[in-house]
C-alpha cells in the first residue's frame, strides 16, 4: 500500500521580517571549512570585511562586529557611551524601542520614555521640545530605532537630526537599524549619527549570530569616560584588534565567509538599487493589502516601512489563528503580532534575498490563507500587487 507523506514539498516561504531567507550563495560561502581565525588568511578577510561594511552604513568611521544578536549590540552602544545614572530619550514607536529602553534601565540608565500608539514613528518636534526643555544638558543620549520591526513604521533619521541640531543640544544619537540596514537607505556620516546598531539577520541576508556598531569620533570620546561595566563588549580591545583584520576573541569565522558574500552580493546589485527594489516591494504589498480591504498599521504614508508591511486584522478574527492556518496549508511563514498587538496584527516580510516571484507566491499564499480562515476581505490583493509590480517593469538590472 502506497503512503503519502504529510510533508510539505517544495522550499518553505520564510516571509518574516528577519531572521530572513538567506540565498544558496551565501549558504556555499557559510559551507566553507573554517580557517585559524589567526592565521594570515583570516587577517586579510578581516581587513576586507571591516572596509566593505563601511560602505553598508555609509560610514568612513569605525564598525566592530560581534558574535552577537542584535541585543549585544545594543547593549555594546550603550556600555561603551554611557554612565549609571545617565539619562537618556527614547520613544516607544513599538515592541523593540520598549526591549532597549527595557535593557537601559537594567543597566542603571534613567529612561525619558515618550509615549506613543505603535502607529508612528519619532516625532522630531518632540525630539527638539524635549531637548529644549533640558537645558543642562542632563540627557546624555537620544535612542531612536530606525525601522521598528513590530509595527512597520520607520522614524525620520535626518530630520531628528536635525531636530537635535535645533535645540543646541550636545546628546549623543544612537540609531537601531537593525531591520533597516541594507534594506532602507540609512547615512551614517551624513546624518552624524554617533552610534548605530545592527545585525545580520535581516538585509545582510545572514543568519541570525553576528551584530554590529558604527562608531562616531563623538562616540569614541565618550567611550574614554564611561563609566558602565564592559568586558566582552569594549570596544578597544576590538578597534586594536581590528586594525590589522582580527579579533580579540574567537569570531564566527564562517558567518564571516557568509558576511563576505553578502556584501558581493549588495555591491553588484548597488545599494540604490537595493533600497528601490525593496520599495517597489513594499509599495505592491500594500496595494494588496488595501485591495484585500485591510488596513495598514503604519498610519502615517510618510513613515510605511520598505523592510515589511504590519497588517491589522478585522475585529473579532485573531491574527495567530489565521497564520497557523497559512502555515499548515501553504507552508508559509508569516511574522506575528508582538506583545501589544498579540493575535491583532499579522507582519508579511519584504526584505532581503527577495524578487517579484517570491513576493507573488507570499501574496498569494495569504490571500488564500485569508479565506482559508474565513477572515472578511475582498478578493484580487495579489492581481494588484501583480499589476503594480508589471507596471515598474521588473528588475532594473539588464539581463546578461
Amino acid at each position: 500500500m502506497i503512503r503519502f507523506s504529510n510533508a510539505p514539498s517544495g522550499r518553505h516561504f520564510l516571509q518574516i521580517p528577519g531572521p530572513t531567507n538567506v540565498p544558496d550563495r551565501i549558504l556555499r560561502a557559510i559551507d566553507h571549512p573554517t580557517i585559524d581565525h589567526r592565521g594570515p588568511e583570516f587577517g586579510a578577510l578581516g581587513r576586507t570585511l571591516l572596509s566593505g561594511i563601511k560602505a553598508v552604513f555609509k560610514t568612513s568611521q569605525d564598525v566592530v562586529i560581534y558574535t552577537a544578536s542584535g541585543t549585544g549590540a545594543w547593549e555594546a552602544a550603550l556600555v561603551n557611551t554611557l554612565s549609571a545614572g545617565d539619562r537618556v530619550l527614547m520613544f516607544e514607536t513599538g515592541h523593540f524601542a520598549t526591549l532597549w529602553r527595557e535593557l537601559a534601565e537594567r543597566l542603571g540608565l534613567r529612561v525619558d520614555f515618550v509615549a506613543g500608539d505603535w502607529r508612528h514613528g519619532v516625532d522630531p518636534g518632540a525630539v527638539e521640545a524635549r531637548l529644549t526643555e533640558d537645558r543642562g544638558h542632563a540627557i546624555k543620549a537620544v535612542m531612536v530605532v530606525h525601522n521598528e520591526t513590530s509595527t512597520g513604521v520607520t522614524s525620520r533619521i535626518a530630520e531628528i537630526r536635525q531636530a537635535i541640531d535645533a535645540a543646541g543640544h550636545p546628546a549623543l544619537f544612537m540609531v537601531d537599524t537593525i531591520s533597516s540596514l541594507a534594506a532602507i537607505d540609512y547615512r551614517h556620516d551624513e546624518w552624524r549619527v554617533d552610534v548605530a546598531v545592527a545585525g545580520s539577520q535581516k538585509g545582510l541576508m545572514l543568519p541570525p549570530g553576528l551584530s554590529f556598531n558604527a562608531i562616531g569620533a563623538k562616540a569614541l570620546a565618550s567611550h574614554e569616560t564611561a563609566g558602565l561595566p564592559r568586558s566582552y563588549w569594549d570596544w578597544a580591545p576590538m578597534l586594536a584588534a581590528n586594525k590589522t583584520g582580527y579579533f580579540p576573541y574567537t569570531p564566527a569565522t564562517n558567518l564571516l565567509y557568509g558576511l563576505h558574500e553578502a556584501l558581493e552580493m549588495l555591491m553588484d546589485e548597488g545599494l540604490d538599487n537595493v533600497f528601490a527594489r525593496h520599495d517597489r516591494h513594499a509599495e505592491a504589498t500594500r496595494r494588496a493589502v488595501r485591495a484585500w480591504g485591510l488596513e495598514i498599521l503604519c498610519a502615517d504614508p510618510a513613515e510605511y516601512s520598505s523592510a515589511l508591511t504590519a497588517i491589522l486584522m478585522p475585529a473579532g478574527h485573531d491574527a495567530d489563528g489565521f497564520r497557523k492556518a497559512t502555515l499548515n496549508a501553504f507552508d508559509l511563514s508569516l511574522g506575528a503580532g508582538l506583545s501589544k498587538l498579540a493575535g491583532k496584527a499579522f507582519r508579511i516580510g519584504h526584505l532581503g534575498s527577495f524578487n517579484d516571484l517570491m513576493l507573488m507566491g507570499t501574496l498569494c499564499g495569504v490571500e488564500m490563507g485569508l479565506s482559508l480562515a474565513g477572515v472578511p476581505h475582498r478578493k484580487g490583493g495579489a492581481q494588484a500587487a501583480m499589476d503594480h509590480l508589471a507596471a515598474e517593469g521588473g528588475r532594473a538590472r539588464p539581463v546578461t
